[in-house]
């Protein structure tokens, strides 16, 4: 049984540890490259191998979960709400992943560069709407993970 709780917290810890760190890439990308196209392909790449360890980890946490709830009270425990966090987590990010970038990539390859288009130019702006709803929703995974990662350390406190 511990190990299946420390599957679930490192599951947790690794996705949220991610979604904070990303920001902190991207801002690096963008003041050490010496072109946005550059930062954006290494942002873009970064973003991708993200989205990748939060499906992961998102599988590895409702799995440990639901096997560690089967085995100590006999339930799964499909709908608790730590269960449904992760999975509007895992929501997000295939969104993201097969939604928001794919459309993104598509703007990307009809210019040579998005950064060398004034501000005004039609997939300039388009380009910056779906970068807005990108980051909106890794938000939203961040905040959903902050709580499913307090909804288990508060579960766990008297034992």
């Amino acid at each position: 049984m511990s190990f299946l709780r420390f599957l679930m917290l490192l599951s947790l810890v690794v996705w949220v540890g991610g979604l904070i760190f990303f920001p902190v890439v991207a801002a690096t990308a963008f003041s050490v490259l010496p072109t946005t196209h550059l930062a954006g392909q290494l942002v873009r790449r970064s973003l991708l191998i993200l989205h990748g360890m939060g499906m992961a980890s998102g599988v590895v946490f409702l799995a440990s979960s639901m096997l560690y709830h089967r085995l100590s009270s006999g339930r799964g425990h499909v709908f608790a709400a730590v269960h449904l966090l992760v999975c509007g987590m895992l929501a997000l990010t295939l969104v993201s992943q097969f939604g928001i970038i794919p459309r993104m990539d598509t703007l990307r390859a009809s210019v040579a560069d998005i950064g060398s288009l004034p501000a005004d130019n039609p997939v300039h702006m388009q380009f910056d709407v779906l970068h807005l709803w990108s980051t909106r929703v890794e938000e939203g995974v961040l905040l959903l993970g902050l709580v499913a990662t307090y909804l288990v350390a508060r579960q766990w406190k008297a034992g």
